[in-house]
């Protein structure tokens, strides 16, 4: 085996070991959710989500991009992000509902699957672009019903003291309609309505002093308090969507559209 060959095999390696983390943290919510630790679920996705971005990330820094990396990551994504969630959520509260509990849990688990699998054909075929994904990415929609999940807790656990009192108030409410908020996480995923990726170079590097202070405001409300910045923010991602299309059509309707956003690309299958 040539040095060259060993040179390639390190750089797919490399990016596999995080998609491996990723893997990992899927396991482990469904381990959890079977012991009745949903919180802990709840985390162990919000981490895979660490590991499913740096492995991308990873893999273009050392010019690791495979057909075969491509296929694992999308595999880990749907244990992390599409079956752990969807049991995670029949677990907490979908399995009060009787046998209409079961169906919505898989209707998740189902777009999950059809998001990804859309995703990998159209990087087979076509590739697409880096700053358009098509319909809400599968990690998004983990971390909407995970940062819920983490949110609810802090009611169960009666410790609701260093929280955002207005948004804890609408938590009950949130539960009652938790069948719903699945159902549209779930349509939203297999929709075609763009979101945007974060994968153009440079994107997250701070540029001006305005920047960087929002960047560590962003920092300090995740340290004091991280259930409720996260909820806001997954939250924010999901309807970043359907309002920027609805903001086009508006503009379409008054003559002043835009052109339709390409297609997602092929180097992180979200």
């Amino acid at each position: 085996m040539d040095k060259l060959t060993l040179k390639r095999g390190g750089q797919v390696l490399a990016p596999s070991l995080f998609t491996v983390g990723n893997m990992a943290c899927g396991f482990y919510a469904l381990m959890s959710v079977h012991r009745g630790e949903y919180a802990s679920a709840a985390t162990a996705i919000i981490i895979g989500m660490v590991f499913d971005a740096l492995d991308g990330r990873v893999a273009r820094l050392v010019h690791g991009e495979s057909s075969f990396g491509v296929e694992f990551d999308s595999l880990s994504d749907f244990l992390t992000f599409g079956i752990a969630p969807a049991h995670m959520m029949y677990g907490f509260i979908l399995k009060d509902y009787g046998v209409w509990g079961y169906p919505m849990a898989f209707c998740y688990a189902l777009c999950g699957g059809l998001r990804l699998a859309r995703f990998n054909a159209v990087a087979h075929d076509s590739g697409g672009s880096k700053s358009h994904f098509t319909g809400l990415p599968i990690p998004g929609g983990a971390g909407v019903l995970a940062s819920f999940v983490l949110l609810y807790q802090i009611i169960e656990e009666g410790r609701p003291a260093h929280t955002w009192k207005f948004l804890m108030d609408q938590v009950p409410v949130l539960y009652g309609f938790a069948p719903a908020m699945v159902l549209v996480v779930s349509f939203l995923m297999i929709s075609t309505i763009p979101y945007p990726a974060f994968k153009q170079p440079n994107v997250f590097q701070p540029r001006s002093v305005k920047v960087l202070l929002s960047v560590i405001a962003f920092a300090a409300l995740i340290f004091v308090y991280p259930q409720n910045t996260l909820f806001a923010l997954f939250w924010f991602f999901a309807a970043l969507g359907p309002l920027s299309l609805a903001v086009r059509l508006f503009l379409k309707l008054i003559g002043r559209g835009e052109k339709p956003a390409p297609q997602e690309g092929p180097d992180h299958p979200l």
